[in-house]
């Protein structure tokens, strides 16, 4: 059973299959709403179970690719069907995106202090766990490059590029080479 969005010609609001409001407007990368019958970026299907380095390799595929919107759209996947002792870890990941996501749409506040909160969720998580690198995930460079780009947008108070600050996941640098 399909939950696309579709527009309610009626007027109303936009419904999915099984009834539950849901806006059908196209989106751009970023996942800002677009006007209806603009060509938008394919969203990414919702409640997919990944195993956590599928989950790891779509997410890096759309950070890469400046769509951190739907990076978190897959981490929220892995947080709401996963172990509950890693909801933590998959929760921060999504915010950490979230914020980037933000801060590529010009929101410096938003998206400074989502990625703040990401970054000490993951961190919390860590401690809790005992794990430093959970799937290959430098979490430790990860929360570095998350607090450098808090700093950088609250600074300059501009929009960032989203590729070009796209996080490493794997290993311990978390950054990407940033021209």
């Amino acid at each position: 059973m399909s939950t696309a969005p579709q527009a309610d010609a009626g007027g109303g609001r936009d419904r999915d299959t099984e009834g539950r409001a849901r806006n059908a407007r196209p989106r751009d990368g970023l996942g800002r709403p677009l006007p209806y019958g603009t060509e938008g970026v394919a969203r990414q299907p919702e409640g997919v179970t990944r195993t956590p380095g599928e989950t790891v390799a779509e997410a890096q595929s759309l950070l890469d690719a400046g769509k951190p919107f739907h990076a978190h759209e897959v981490f929220e996947d892995a947080w709401k069907s996963g172990p509950a002792e890693e909801r933590a870890l998959w929760r921060g990941l999504a915010q950490l995106a979230v914020g980037l996501t933000h801060a590529a749409r010009g929101n410096a506040t938003g998206g400074a202090r989502l990625l703040r909160r990401g970054a000490a969720g993951i961190e919390e998580w860590r401690s809790a766990a005992g794990q430093d690198e959970p799937y290959g995930i430098g979490v430790l460079g990860l929360c570095r490059w998350a607090r450098e780009l808090a700093d950088a947008v609250e600074r300059d108070g501009v929009a960032v590029d989203a590729g070009v600050w796209a996080p490493r996941l794997r290993g311990a640098g978390g950054t990407a080479d940033r021209a």
